[in-house]
């Protein structure tokens, strides 16, 4: 997965480590080591058969999903988002469902979709981030989220729900929601309740938590972003004390939200990422 989004998309070693959520000298390594069996082993490149393609689905939906991820939010740079890899990303995603029509695969796009229907709302004519309670929702693509639903009730229908699709369904939650105030979060809790049943992935903790801070308090939620960070799950990932310090502002622990923000800023490498949160610690005073 790693060879394929160096090879297919490009992404810098440093781009495909924080997808895999691994240091970069791990990922430079794994790359190395990856290179070296196929030239040692002669590995050649073949168009595989199609009774081979099933196997092969759930490496490739992930390659996919990571390409959308670092078309959502770039790594680094002086933009927000890299739309020509998201759109790449549902391209990708049209492709599977075409030619392999799954509903793994359909869940997926649905997923995708749903996503970057939001894409116009994110940022200003600047350039600068809009969260989600404050962007205008009149700007989203209604299309685009009538295609995801569609496509998330056809992955539904062929049986239990997969991470996919329940990542799906919470995005469509969101997409469906007149307001921030209105969205339905105590659904969205609950379906990350499942989602962690079906991956290990600490970033759909750090997501429950976030969420939970809208049903039970930002005190409670604190608590379970303190124990992320604590496990050292996420590394050094910046949406650990991102996440941290907008808790503390809201319960008005002043000093402690300045020392999160303070980290958060460190080690954040996207400039639109930064300056947003330059601009919430400076908000704090």
């Amino acid at each position: 997965m790693a060879l394929a989004l160096r090879w297919i998309s490009g992404l810098s070693t440093e781009e495909i480590a924080r997808a895999f959520l691994v240091p970069v000298p791990t990922m430079a390594q794994r790359l190395t080591r990856a290179k070296s069996k196929i030239e040692a082993a002669r590995i050649p490149y073949e168009v595989p058969e199609a009774r081979e393609l099933p196997e092969r689905l759930s490496a490739v939906l992930e390659v996919t999903y990571a390409i959308f991820n670092e078309g959502y939010v770039a790594t680094a740079g002086s933009a927000l988002q890299r739309v020509d890899l998201a759109e790449e990303a549902l391209r990708f995603g049209e492709l599977l469902v075409t030619l392999l029509p799954d509903a793994e695969a359909r869940a997926l796009l649905a997923l995708l979709w749903l996503v970057h229907a939001r894409r116009a709302a994110r940022c200003t004519a600047e350039g600068d981030l809009v969260p989600l309670e404050e962007q205008d929702r009149s700007t989203w693509d209604r299309a685009a989220i009538a295609r995801g639903k569609a496509l998330l009730a056809e992955a539904l229908a062929t049986g239990a729900p997969t991470a996919y699709a329940i990542e799906a369904a919470i995005q469509a939650l969101h997409d469906d929601a007149p307001s921030f105030a209105a969205t339905d979060f105590r659904q969205i809790v609950t379906l990350y309740g499942m989602l962690r049943a079906r991956t290990e992935a600490p970033i759909v903790a750090l997501n429950e938590a976030v969420a939970r801070a809208m049903v039970e308090g930002p005190e409670r939620a604190l608590a379970d972003v303190e124990a992320i960070e604590a496990s050292g799950a996420l590394g050094a990932h910046h949406a650990v004390p991102a996440a941290k310090a907008d808790l503390l502002r809201r319960l008005g622990r002043v000093e402690e939200a300045r020392a999160a923000y303070d980290a958060a800023i460190a080690t954040a490498k996207n400039e639109v990422e930064r300056r947003f949160l330059t601009a919430r610690r400076a908000a704090l005073s």
